[in-house]
């Protein structure tokens, strides 16, 4: 996301008070939310102990571990951007910091969300060479996880699976890009390639959904299996992974130029965009085949995925600017800025225990992290609104 935004980016520091008069309201006021909301997050959480979700009332914190641990320093560094807060700046140094440890981590597939979200922002904005170690060691193992028999990056190290890959590792893959250039290594941009060529062949139904989890026999690289850990049914279409998808294949032709992974992206659109279950607001409910025999919310329908709606908005934000119809995904992303923005989605200062969206769903059928906050919907909203800035030329 670094790479691709650059250009647009360069430069660009909002203030809450001092936007000019093509910013609109609904933006306007959403920055100034974002900027009370992270300062008093900064001020009430710990470094290295960061804010994850909501649970009965109660903060579910992330330590280095975690796999959304990344996230919260995140969006400190993304607020700062959008707002021009340098306490924020200074804020997202310490809870940046407080994740060195990631650094030796070698059990996990996440640690483009761990370090690129956090270490890699921290670099972009600062180009402060601190980072550069940790950044380098976490590149270098998740470079570590890829098998030329699977042709992917193994995802995880537990279950009954044999060599699991879910869709949600195809984030992970900027994190190889941006290092291949940065250390040095040509290697990894081959792995990140590879490991996207390889899911688009086998993760994908025909209509572009995508499977969330496939199993591949790790001597001869056969499929052994595909079906979901997170999703209603094994061929249902679970909302968030078809926002990674949408995100992952965006942002694949952007570092590589490859047509088949814009192709790739402008079918899983498609499929979101147009889908019959999408409701009218597009913030969609967590599994898009899910029905009203479901945990249903006020409208009569399953909990919403604030988080699914913000990754889906930055995706479209980034394939406008790459494609001559740029503007019905666009024009699609910022409807879901509108509702996300509006009072039903966006907290008010001081509420929410401080996080910016409401309304998320972390993994229903496990009864984890249902109709909350969470860090990750915070993050790809900031940077969804960054996107929006940088195109529409929002000034100061």
């Amino acid at each position: 996301m670094y790479k691709r935004l650059a250009a647009l980016l360069a430069g660009i520091a909002f203030t809450a008070t001092s936007f000019s008069q093509t910013a609109p309201a609904w933006f306007t006021n959403a920055t100034r939310n974002i900027d009370e909301q992270l300062s008093k997050a900064a001020e009430v959480y710990t470094p290295g102990q960061n804010p994850r979700s909501v649970t009965c009332g109660t903060v579910r914190l992330a330590n280095y571990r975690d796999w959304t641990t990344g996230f919260f320093p995140g969006s400190l560094w993304y607020g700062y951007e959008l707002t021009g807060n340098k306490a924020l700046a200074t804020a997202a140094r310490r809870f940046t910091l407080a994740l060195d440890s990631i650094r030796y981590l070698t059990n996990t597939h996440d640690l483009g969300f761990m370090l690129y979200c956090s270490y890699g922002n921290a670099y972009r904005i600062t180009k402060d060479h601190t980072y550069l170690p940790v950044l380098q060691d976490g590149a270098r193992h998740l470079a570590a996880r890829f098998s030329p028999k699977t042709g992917v990056i193994r995802s995880w190290d537990f279950g009954k699976w044999r060599y699991p890959v879910i869709i949600d590792n195809m984030m992970n893959l900027e994190y190889l890009y941006w290092a291949a250039g940065q250390f040095k290594q040509p290697g990894y941009t081959k792995i990140a390639s590879t490991h996207a060529i390889t899911t688009m062949k086998n993760h994908f139904r025909k209509d572009y959904s995508s499977y969330h989890v496939v199993d591949y026999d790790p001597t001869t690289g056969k499929v052994l299996s595909k079906g979901t850990h997170q999703g209603v049914t094994n061929e249902s279409a679970w909302a968030r992974g078809q926002a990674w998808g949408l995100y992952g294949y965006a942002m694949c032709y952007a570092q590589t130029k490859n047509p088949a992974f814009l192709t790739q992206a402008k079918h899983i659109a498609s499929f979101i965009m147009n889908h019959s279950n999408m409701p009218k607001d597009k913030v969609p409910v967590w599994d898009f085949d899910v029905h009203n025999a479901y945990d249903v919310d006020e409208d009569g329908r399953a909990p919403r995925d604030a988080s699914a709606a913000a990754v889906i908005a930055s995706s479209l934000l980034d394939l406008s600017t790459e494609v001559k119809d740029g503007k019905m995904y666009f024009d699609y992303a910022e409807d879901i800025l509108k509702s996300l923005s509006s009072d039903k989605y966006l907290a008010a200062p001081g509420d929410n225990h401080f996080f910016i969206l409401k309304h998320s769903v972390g993994a229903f059928l496990f009864n984890s992290e249902i109709d909350t906050p969470i860090n990750y919907a915070d993050y790809y909203y900031l940077e969804a609104l960054k996107k929006y800035a940088a195109i529409k030329k929002i000034k100061r």
